[in-house]
């Protein structure tokens, strides 16, 4: 395969450092994070006994996203995803769109993430621990990309480890008394669909593979194993996970929870492991926090290096070789947001920008031609069907606040576009 054209026009600075186990580690850093312990009460919530239906379909569509971000990431091995894609496939203003809408959701992620750890950690002092995890993750990826994946793979290891125990004790233990009769509503095709797009949220951190692609090695073959086995194994964990929970608290039970993980192994008779549930959702959270910080600092430094955002941005720190301006401005702005901000009313504006970052990822497929590996035309087009209708999916004021804080996006590219035109004459 001939060099793509984003390749020659990015600079050398980064580090080819990431082999296909890390990739796959950053991916499942992302994805096994917190929302495994907080997104099925609100999935049950929506969905009742058609949370697993709800599961699959998120899952289908990630699937669909997965491969087209694959085969773009192979295309263009350069950091910055599907503003890269966008840019190259679409035109300059699809780029910026998906980078816009990456860079403000993904910083909503952030802070809910942080806080996230702040209300496992310490109840009563989230604001604080929220701050102070962002401050320690921040300066960990500031010394280097490889230190960041040593880290995620031990934040991976232990998660997976209370996952496991959590389903052994629940599994083991049988459904519950309470469990057997009804359990729970129908929420129909609509319920399913809200499910759907609730879970979604906790499978989109594939994409932190492709944003981090200067820094794989063969960014061409890895990329694309990489992200469908990190789907995978998420998939896989999140299915065991919903069924093993189900079968103690059944659906009318886990839609009421606070705590979904915590109150089926309470329910299961293994009261002991809710301490270690606890710890275990403030480590998950700490591992997406991570790999957010990491996958929006790229994306950021491949805008700066357009002029998208300020380009002082754009340095590579000459030592660790890592984007330190970026990772540093972003780790701010997270910081500021989780002092100050309560951001559960952020989750679905989260979640409407990246659901339309991923719609323009699969329009971006879908003008692959064969030679240059475009996946089967189906694959785009459900993808970019599936977001399209989960986000649309999303209460109103997310679709309001959403579509507002991205046409201010459109608005500044196209005074960006006057400007830059203006000073060439």
């Amino acid at each position: 395969m001939n060099r793509p054209p984003a390749a020659a026009r990015t600079p050398d600075g980064l580090s080819r450092r990431l082999g296909p186990a890390d990739a796959v580690v950053i991916g499942l850093g992302s994805m096994i994070g917190a929302g495994v312990f907080a997104v099925l009460a609100p999935a049950a919530r929506a969905a009742g006994t058609g949370l697993l239906p709800g599961l699959a379909l998120a899952a289908l569509v990630a699937y669909c996203n997965a491969t087209s971000s694959a085969r773009l990431a192979a295309r263009y091995p350069a950091s910055g995803g599907t503003y890269v894609y966008g840019r190259e496939r679409l035109g300059d203003f699809w780029g910026c769109l998906a980078g816009w809408a990456f860079v403000v959701g993904k910083t909503a992620s952030c802070a809910a993430m942080a806080l996230t750890v702040g209300s496992y950690a310490w109840p009563g002092q989230e604001h604080a621990v929220a701050v102070a995890a962002v401050v320690a993750l921040t300066a960990a990826n500031c010394t280097g990309v490889h230190r960041s994946v040593l880290l995620t793979r031990v934040i991976v290891g232990l998660v997976l480890a209370v996952l496991a125990a959590v389903v052994v004790a629940c599994l083991s233990s049988g459904a519950s008394d309470a469990a057997r009769p009804a359990v729970g509503a129908d929420g129909g095709f609509g319920g399913v669909l809200q499910a759907a797009g609730l879970l979604f949220f906790a499978f989109a951190g594939y994409a932190r593979i492709a944003t981090l692609g200067e820094e794989v090695r063969d960014p061409a073959r890895t990329i694309p194993r990489a992200v469908p086995v990190a789907l995978g194994i998420a998939l896989a964990v999140y299915a065991l996970v919903a069924v093993a929970v189900l079968t103690v608290l059944g659906p009318r039970q886990l839609a009421d929870a606070r705590a979904p993980l915590s109150d089926a192994v309470r329910a299961a008779g293994a009261g002991g492991l809710v301490p270690v549930v606890r710890a275990g959702a403030a480590v998950a959270a700490l591992g997406s926090l991570l790999a957010l910080i990491l996958g929006v600092s790229r994306t950021v430094l491949a805008m700066a290096r357009d002029r998208r955002l300020p380009h002082v941005l754009s340095a590579v720190h000459p030592r660790f070789k890592v984007p330190h301006r970026a990772e540093l401005a972003v780790g701010a702005v997270v910081a500021a947001l989780a002092a100050t901000a309560d951001v559960r009313g952020a989750i679905g504006f989260s979640s409407f920008g990246v659901l339309l970052y991923y719609a323009v990822a699969n329009a971006a497929a879908l003008t692959l031609t064969r030679a240059e590996g475009r996946p089967p035309r189906v694959v785009p087009v459900a993808g970019l069907a599936g977001c399209l209708a989960l986000a649309f999916a999303l209460p109103a004021a997310s679709v309001l606040l959403g579509a507002a804080v991205l046409a201010a996006g459109a608005a500044a590219h196209g005074v960006g576009r006057v400007l830059a035109a203006r000073s060439e004459r």
